[in-house]
């Protein structure tokens, strides 16, 4: 008979996974014929050589990797020599907390989000459906994400232009009349092609789901299942989003994700949760803590709330230890997920101060 795999033994094997991992990524990262001209110029500079690292732990002599390395220096400083013979996508990030991040890119959006896609609920999610994703497009690798995930489950992808930027420029000038009439001119387009066309699923953020629910049974109009993605999303929201909008009968799924880490997966809602969505990181690819802000070698207690720490650990970007506009409580492992999750996101600092989230 089988041994019966347990929580325990699945942490372990998870946690073996991932040094392993570890120690290949850096390895490319850091190795003269594949590594990019960032890191290659880094290690020489630092003293020590990166291949050494053995352990997660080990991730600390790296300083936290800044914001302004990828605002400043060209994409072509990222770009690893094993790939510098390939065109690359350049992506960027939302820009609210200044001029945008870029991340040059080739495979993995759409790894990530090929494997987001197995673990969604046929029932809800169906194959061959069509997608509509309202949300935002522009440069940031959202789309053409979403998209990917469509065709990879056998279906097209509707879409409506969003431009969240301009929406956080309204609110930051108290324009909140002029940001309305925008979120309504985006609605409308999305309210026409749910009545015009059959769409089966749906991507877009807590707040544009509310508004598309003020405007059109969102059941009604053939939608199955959501997959919604957005920054603050409260126990009171999803509570709402579930029994009110969606009516308890197409699947509600939240993600915490960006274009610097990939996609976080939610494990399903239990009535113990009280409607707090727990993510956890999609390891071995990134890696995810809640740190203290104070000491940020140290974890948080489970249950208590700290800064988010993102380690991103593919072939395309190496990020160690980067300090994520973003604080969560550090939530416990699950069977679906054998490694600490994050729950209750929201922005950093957000009791103590005022933040434009615009459209998220």
């Amino acid at each position: 008979m089988p041994a019966v795999k347990t929580r325990d033994s699945a942490a372990q094997a998870a946690a073996e996974r991932l040094e392993a991992h570890l120690r290949e990524i850096v390895r490319w990262h850091f190795a003269p014929e594949t590594g990019c001209p960032f890191w290659l110029e880094w290690a020489k500079a630092s003293g020590f050589d990166p291949r050494e690292i053995r352990a997660v732990a080990d991730l600390a002599k790296f300083p936290h990797f800044q914001d302004e390395w990828l605002r400043e220096y060209p994409p072509e400083r990222w770009v690893p020599r094993a790939y510098r013979d390939r065109p690359y996508s350049v992506f960027e990030t939302g820009g609210t907390t200044g001029m945008p991040k870029q991340r040059v890119s080739w495979e993995d959006h759409k790894l990530d989000y090929s494997e987001f896609s197995k673990t969604l609920d046929d029932a809800h999610f169906p194959r061959g459906a069509a997608w509509l994703m309202v949300g935002p497009t522009g440069p940031r690798r959202l789309r053409l994400a979403i998209e990917h995930l469509a065709n990879v489950r056998g279906g097209p992808c509707f879409f409506v232009d969003l431009d969240p930027r301009w929406v956080v420029k309204l609110l930051g000038k108290g324009d909140a009349e002029t940001a309305n009439k925008y979120k309504d001119h985006v609605i409308e387009q999305a309210v026409t092609i749910l009545k015009h066309r059959q769409i089966g699923c749906l991507f877009t953020t807590p707040k544009l789901l509310e508004a598309l629910g003020e405007r059109i049974d969102v059941v009604r109009a053939g939608i199955k299942g959501v997959f919604c993605g957005g920054t603050s999303m409260t126990p009171q929201m999803v509570r709402f989003l579930t029994e009110e909008v969606l009516q308890n009968q197409a699947q509600f799924v939240p993600t915490y994700g960006n274009t610097l880490m990939g996609l976080a997966c939610s494990r399903p809602l239990e009535p113990e949760d009280r409607w707090s969505a727990t993510y956890y990181a999609p390891q071995p690819r990134a890696v995810l803590r809640v740190v203290d802000p104070k000491d940020t070698l140290r974890n948080v207690d489970y249950g208590q709330f700290g800064r988010v720490e993102l380690t991103t650990l593919t072939k395309e970007l190496f990020m160690p230890r980067f300090l994520e506009r973003d604080e969560a409580v550090r939530r416990a492992p699950c069977d679906l997920y054998p490694w600490d999750g994050v729950g209750d996101v929201r922005p950093f600092g957000a009791l103590e101060k005022k933040v434009v989230e615009g459209v998220y």
